[in-house]
């Protein structure tokens, strides 16, 4: 089955505001008494050595997702609020697999840009308007 398809059945499900000591087995253990577990990924951000605060766990039946929806969210987990709903599809696909400066439209609305500054700034600051009121800066 497709992490799409996955997603769109209920089973998968969103858990926000997770503290950073909190590793897949404490997860584990605060959502098994719902139902077996297929799937937990907990995103990392590499950078800083830690995962980013949230996770996405995979109920083998969609009635025990919707179940530790019920009894987590807003419970507390390592002295923090969990936010737990159904992980939307929609939100974890922004584009596909494909990276954003992949795109062509990307790249025209990057030229668009640099052509519009490039045109700024050869006006100097004659050319500059302030946005707000409109009225010529300099």
């Amino acid at each position: 089955m497709s992490k799409s398809s996955t997603l769109q059945s209920h089973k998968a499900l969103y858990i926000g505001g997770l503290d950073a000591a909190v590793k897949e087995p404490t997860l584990r253990a605060a959502f098994l008494p719902f139902g077996p577990i297929q799937h937990i990924d907990i995103p990392m951000d590499y950078a800083a050595g830690t995962h980013k605060g949230f996770a996405f766990l995979e109920f083998v039946d969609s009635d025990d997702a919707n179940e530790a929806i019920y009894n987590m969210d807003g419970a507390e987990l390592f002295g923090k609020s969990l936010t737990v709903n159904v992980a939307q599809a929609d939100k974890m696909r922004l584009g596909g697999n494909k990276a954003l400066w992949s795109t062509d439209e990307y790249h025209r609305e990057q030229a668009d840009a640099k052509e519009e500054g490039d045109k700024m700034m050869e006006g100097g600051k004659e050319g500059l308007k302030d946005k707000a009121t409109g009225e010529l800066l300099g």
